[in-house]
């Protein structure tokens, strides 16, 4: 009889160990917003895409405030031991993505790197959710706008003007393509003024280029503005806006 109690006990053990929750590895973390932070710098921090952490935090913009609780989900990326001779760059051949990337996934300040270094390789841009991308003329289109209505301004504000573009796209009382948001004649008027002068049909810069991979990659200087214009252009429509930010010479409103 002892000995069918004591194998009894024996197994309900074993059944409450089995029946305790595993903690697995790849499962998600949770990250706390800070001064400063995007989607686009969370993303790229840790090998995620913006899509996916909008989807998993159920985000409707690319709007955070500091303070604020993101679930971050498993992101895949690899981590590798430096060799003697590699480089940043090198890595970043190997495994497809740029050094710059690899520097924000381990917050580098610079590209110095030391054999036997753990670097955390996020997953390269060819992997990521390619829901929704757009087309190679949809790029053009929006680097030819941010060229248009940014050049000579800083690399952020022209960042900042393709990301309302991708903003509108999003927002339910704008055009759901980026070609109906810039080519948008709403009461009659162009919402672009390089639409309406024909400046939008000049070729985008490299700067523009770049800039527009990036805001579509979900880096949003403007924390989800919808509107821009000259500081200082007297609009009382526009200046009557919620404000979101001052970059170069554009104000951004939401």
């Amino acid at each position: 009889m002892k000995k069918i109690i004591g194998v009894f006990f024996a197994g309900l053990i074993m059944a409450l160990f089995l029946a305790l929750p595993v903690k697995d590895a790849s499962a998600a973390t949770t990250y706390t917003v800070q001064p400063g932070d995007s989607l686009y710098l969370i993303s790229n921090k840790y090998g995620v895409s913006v899509s996916q952490l909008k989807q998993v935090n159920g985000l409707n913009s690319n709007v955070i405030y500091v303070g604020q609780k993101l679930t971050i989900p498993s992101s895949g990326s690899k981590m590798y031991k430096v060799v003697k001779g590699d480089t940043l760059y090198l890595i970043g051949k190997k495994f497809g993505v740029s050094y710059k990337e690899i520097m924000r996934a381990n917050n580098l300040s610079s590209t110095v790197i030391y054999p036997g270094q753990q670097l955390r390789i996020p997953t390269s841009l060819a992997d990521r959710s390619n829901v929704n991308r757009p087309s190679e003329r949809e790029m053009d289109l929006l680097a030819r706008l941010i060229s248009a209505e940014a050049q000579g301004e800083s690399y952020k504000t022209q960042v900042a003007v393709g990301a309302v573009v991708l903003n509108r796209v999003e927002h339910k009382d704008f055009p759901n393509t980026i070609a109906g948001v810039i080519y948008d004649r709403s009461y009659g008027y162009y919402q672009f003024t390089p639409v309406m002068n024909g400046f939008i049909n000049n070729p985008a810069t490299e700067s523009a280029k770049r800039a527009a991979r990036d805001a579509v990659n979900g880096w949003d200087p403007t924390n989800g503005a919808i509107y821009f214009f000259e500081s200082d252009v007297k609009n009382t429509w526009l200046q009557s806006r919620p404000f979101a930010a001052k970059i170069g010479a554009f104000t951004f409103t939401y």
